[in-house]
């Protein structure tokens, strides 16, 4: 969005160093994890403002929605991939070895449970994910993007989280909770067209290198 050269590493299970957390990025020897702090640190080294062309109140709606995808949606989306897909082919296409499934959905059941999505039985946990999502396309309306027709911060948040339930749900319902709402399918459509035009060789790397 902002034009700044980068090169992608596709590693299976490669996290960061301080935070144990992906993304991160390598930047002249410096190491910086997670998304907000990513995007805070280059504004500040490349010199672009974060929210170019928002007023306050669309900085706040939009950090409403942002965190509401993050916090929220996102441990639904998790736990309706990983976890309450009888199937496992979430496991399967994230190539978890079969002897460690029941661990690993524990595992994640455990870090659910923690932050309160795994204390509701799979059909509210579903309800609730239908919830924002309803919630997302209200608002969207018939925009092209969540504040008009140039994509801005939120956006990328946003779309980072309706991207998995969109393409990457495998054994989930995320795909079907979706398409209740096709003004946020088009809107995947846009964001993809618009910034990603080597989307499909970029899906097709082996990151098992």
């Amino acid at each position: 969005m902002e034009g700044i050269p980068y090169q992608v590493e596709h590693k299976l299970f490669r996290v960061s160093r301080k935070t144990g957390k992906i993304p991160f990025i390598d930047y002249n020897g410096e190491e910086v994890s997670d998304s907000e702090y990513i995007l805070e640190f280059l504004s500040k080294e490349k010199n672009f403002d974060l929210h170019r062309g928002l007023t306050q109140e669309q900085i706040g709606i939009g950090r409403a929605f942002q965190k509401m995808a993050e916090e929220n949606t996102y441990w639904c989306f998790m736990a309706d991939r990983l976890v309450l897909d009888e199937n496992n082919i979430g496991l399967k296409e994230l190539k978890v070895p079969r002897i460690f499934w029941r661990l690993y959905k524990s595992k994640v059941w455990k870090q659910l449970y923690a932050q309160g999505i795994g204390r509701h039985p799979p059909e509210k946990i579903r309800h609730i994910m239908s919830g924002d999502l309803k919630a997302l396309s209200d608002y969207l309306g018939s925009k092209k993007f969540l504040f008009g027709d140039k994509a801005c911060k939120f956006d990328c948040a946003i779309f980072g989280i309706l991207a998995e339930i969109r393409w990457a749900s495998f054994g989930g319902l995320g795909p079907f909770v979706i398409k209740e709402y096709p003004n946020l399918c088009d809107y995947c459509e846009r964001m993809k067209e618009t910034f990603w035009p080597d989307w499909e060789e970029m899906i097709q790397t082996d990151c098992t290198k």
